[in-house]
């Protein structure tokens, strides 16, 4: 083939629209566009969608802004400050986003990723409650009747009542556990959620319960908790199931009040008693588990003896003396 050949001017080319800047006639540009249209995603606003991290912008050396691809004609945007609890987040990296608008008004695609997570979250959670499933929280922080939980990145609720089956004495020593809960509230209008620790304690100590009480038998001895100190006397826990030392029976020496003897949290061994048809009522003994004082009495004490004793009490009628540890006269 020769040059000449080569400089054959082409008949078909359209040097008009070749001066306006483009060789295609507008209805093929038009029809070029229409495919590539059809190449990109459709999106939608208020949806969430998968992207891929494509830059990190910077400001100042500073990251200010993650530039994220969703197949979408423009990057969207996402601010940095959303992806800070992801200090190993990379480019290339597939995220979760919530299209907040298609364009803005430099016609640049928003996006959020804190707003994606949220909406994932509550689906986690309704599903949870759907399913009534065991979930961890992160306990936040303290706040007014209870604590702030962290559950799947949503703050619930967990009202002090719900915390335990007992008395909760230090509030801030919960601060930074990670617990099972189940949730127990869901508000969709105000977007609030209560949880419970308590249920699943309930839950446990009631099959502990049944266990317990099955096997229950005059004399047995087990080991508790001192649970509650009255004056009347002390309620131990007996791994879900509570029995009642009655102050007569803590000791074999007079107590003015059960706390001279025993103190909150105190494991102790028990002996029972006696329990009502049911066994929800249980009688237990602490002095019991000691040799009484009475038999080691000396044999041949008898009335006329003069013996030295402390006075333990003195009332109206009369004085209570302590002729040995646990025996009065």
């Amino acid at each position: 083939m020769s040059n000449q050949e080569h400089l054959t001017p082409n008949p078909d080319f359209d040097w008009g629209m070749y001066e306006k800047g483009t060789t295609l006639s507008e209805a093929a540009r038009k029809e070029q566009e229409a495919k590539y249209e059809e190449t990109l995603n459709s999106l939608k606003v208020n949806e969430v969608v998968i992207g891929k991290v494509v830059e990190f912008v910077k400001n100042d050396k500073t990251i200010r802004e993650v530039l994220v691809d969703v197949g979408y004609k423009s990057l969207g945007v996402v601010p940095y400050t959303e992806f800070r609890y992801n200090q190993d987040l990379k480019v290339g990296d597939e995220v979760e986003v919530y299209v907040i608008s298609q364009e803005d008004r430099s016609g640049a695609l928003v996006l959020s990723h804190r707003q994606a997570r949220l909406e994932r979250a509550w689906e986690r959670i309704n599903e949870a409650q759907e399913k009534d499933e065991v979930i961890l929280g992160f306990i936040k922080s303290r706040t007014k009747g209870g604590m702030i939980v962290d559950v799947f990145g949503v703050e619930a609720f967990l009202p002090g009542s719900q915390i335990d089956v007992r008395p909760i004495r230090d509030y801030d020593a919960l601060i930074d556990k990670t617990m099972e809960f189940k949730i127990v509230k869901i508000n969709q209008e105000q977007k609030n959620v209560v949880v419970s620790h308590k249920i699943l304690v309930e839950a446990e100590l009631e099959q502990q319960k049944r266990d317990i009480i099955s096997k229950l038998e005059k004399g047995q001895v087990l080991e508790g908790t001192v649970k509650n100190i009255l004056p009347f006397g002390v309620f131990v826990d007996l791994g879900g199931v509570d029995g009642l030392i009655h102050i007569t029976d803590l000791s074999w020496e007079r107590v003015s009040h059960p706390s001279e003897v025993v103190e909150l949290d105190q494991k102790i061994n028990v002996v029972i008693l006696d329990f009502d048809e049911n066994k929800t009522r249980i009688a237990l003994g602490l002095k019991q588990l000691t040799p009484n004082p009475w038999d080691n009495l000396d044999p041949n004490l008898k009335p006329g003896d003069v013996l030295k004793g402390k006075v333990e009490l003195i009332t109206d009628y009369g004085a209570f003396v302590e002729i040995a540890p646990g025996i009065e006269g």
